[in-house]
């Protein structure tokens, strides 16, 4: 299945019904009077967050959603009946912003939530309302409230409690496939990752989701490489793990590249915990694998997060298994920190005598 994390759709809502004009005519009743019923209610747009969905791909084939108009209204006061809502099937996760892309209307984040995008019109008044003292037999109804149009933006932002990071080939791949049963694209050169992966992590009895992201490099906040688009998938993430490639020539160098570019980013993706490590140890020699150590604690104390220099640095290697169990241990600890930051305090019950 293709990925798509963005589309910009066009909906529109359900005209109202038009009213009725109508008399009742009977047997034996001479004057009887307006029974002209209520036009129905147009169809709403509604976006329903469901699950077995990780792409926005259906909305790149179809992209006009129409709801019904009501239906009108009759004789013998009969109200016409409401149209059929245009439902939005999308994944957890999903944003709804206006067209200019920055008023939110809904963030479902939940499978089952929904969000009313645009309601349909409301049905026509029957010449029946408009009876009065002077007037017993109105030829008059309303017709039905025209629905509203709007462009909208779907913007998919991936639910996970921990993301990767880090500069491309820095072997940010590699850790998930060896860590979750997820199998994203390896290979030896940069931007292999095209789109943002997950898999689902199990340490110590405790399980959490892992997101990988394409690698960012300098300027991506500009656009340069892939941009940094996918770093909204990491938005929600609650613990970031940032590999710095042990084969590159400056570790320091990349730490501060990457933590420039998520300070440029915002939404407080630099002020999340960060765990650091050194990947791809077994491909470097010990002379050079302490000079990166060094190069990196140095760029960790002057450019991480606040308190990221008593954290300490982790030295990994996929392909061997070398430390990754440390790395997990340490995002499930940082997970479950926030979690605990996140809980609502209950107030203290107050003091009766």
């Amino acid at each position: 299945m293709k990925f798509l994390d963005q589309a910009k759709i066009y909906v529109r809502s359900g005209d109202g019904g038009a009213g009725c004009v109508s008399f009742r005519r009977e047997k034996f009743i001479e004057f009887g009077g307006p029974d002209g019923g209520d036009g129905g209610r147009g169809g709403d747009v509604v976006a329903i967050c469901v699950d077995g969905l990780n792409t926005l791909i259906d909305y790149r084939y179809q992209q006009h959603f129409k709801a019904r108009t009501g239906t009108h209204g009759m004789g013998k006061n009969r109200a016409g009946a409401k149209g059929a809502d245009a439902v939005l099937k999308v994944p957890v996760g999903t944003q709804i912003f206006e067209e200019d892309e920055e008023t939110l209307i809904a963030d479902l984040t939940e499978v089952g939530q929904t969000a009313v995008i645009a309601r349909g019109g409301n049905g026509g008044f029957g010449n029946l309302h408009f009876t009065t003292s002077t007037n017993r037999a109105p030829r008059r109804a309303n017709p039905g409230q025209e629905g509203i149009e709007r462009n909208i933006v779907l913007r998919l932002k991936l639910i996970a409690d921990a993301g990767l990071i880090g500069l491309p080939n820095a072997g940010k791949s590699t850790f998930l496939a060896s860590v979750s049963a997820a199998r994203p694209k390896i290979a030896d050169y940069p931007f292999t990752t095209l789109y943002p992966g997950l898999g689902v992590v199990r340490i110590d009895d405790r399980e959490f989701v892992l997101a990988d992201i394409p690698g960012l490099i300098e300027g991506a906040h500009e656009g340069h490489g892939l941009g940094d688009r996918f770093l909204g998938h990491v938005e929600r993430c609650r613990a970031l793990l940032h590999l710095v490639d042990a084969t590159g020539e400056h570790a320091g160098r990349d730490y501060k590249t990457v933590r420039l570019e998520l300070a440029a980013y915002g939404a407080g993706l630099d002020e999340k915990t960060e765990i650091v490590a050194l990947s791809k140890i077994d491909a470097v020699d010990p002379e050079h694998l302490k000079k990166q150590k060094e190069r990196l604690k140095r760029a960790m104390t002057s450019w991480g997060p606040e308190g990221q220099e008593k954290r300490p640095l982790l030295l990994l290697s996929a392909a061997t298994s070398m430390g990754v169990t440390e790395a997990l241990r340490g995002l499930a600890a940082a997970r479950e920190a926030a979690e605990r930051a996140e809980a609502p305090v209950e107030p203290a019950p107050a003091w009766t005598p």
